[in-house]
């Protein structure tokens, strides 16, 4: 399983960005994905998560993210999505890509820099 993730970059607060995570190696629409997030000094905590569940997509979030954050998937192009608007500088972190198969696998992280 590989998953690489991209999007990340330096936004103002109040600013919009995209995350964009592609997986390889895995039947992708089978999985449940999610996106992680690891602030500096901070432990990794869970962001949102999507799976599928007969016809329909269950999404979670944490709470500091719901409303701003919306999670999707594309399994066509086994491509997991995090939108996240209203940024804050709270929201800097590296953002990893996750899906649980039994383990835990992750991708490289991207960075997000919320900053004036």
């Amino acid at each position: 399983v590989q998953l690489q993730a991209s999007g990340g970059g330096l936004v103002q607060p109040g600013g919009s960005l995209k995350l964009s995570c592609t997986a390889s190696g895995m039947i992708f629409y089978l999985a449940p994905m999610a996106w992680y997030r690891q602030a500096p000094g901070k432990q990794r905590e869970l962001v949102a998560r999507i799976t599928h569940e007969g016809t329909q997509d269950i999404t979670t979030y944490a709470d500091s993210v719901k409303v701003r954050f919306t999670i999707s998937r594309d399994d066509s192009k086994n491509t997991v999505y995090l939108q996240m608007n209203g940024l804050k500088p709270d929201d800097t972190a590296i953002y990893y890509c996750n899906t649980h198969l039994g383990i835990d696998y992750w991708g490289p992280g991207t960075l997000v820099t919320v900053s004036s």
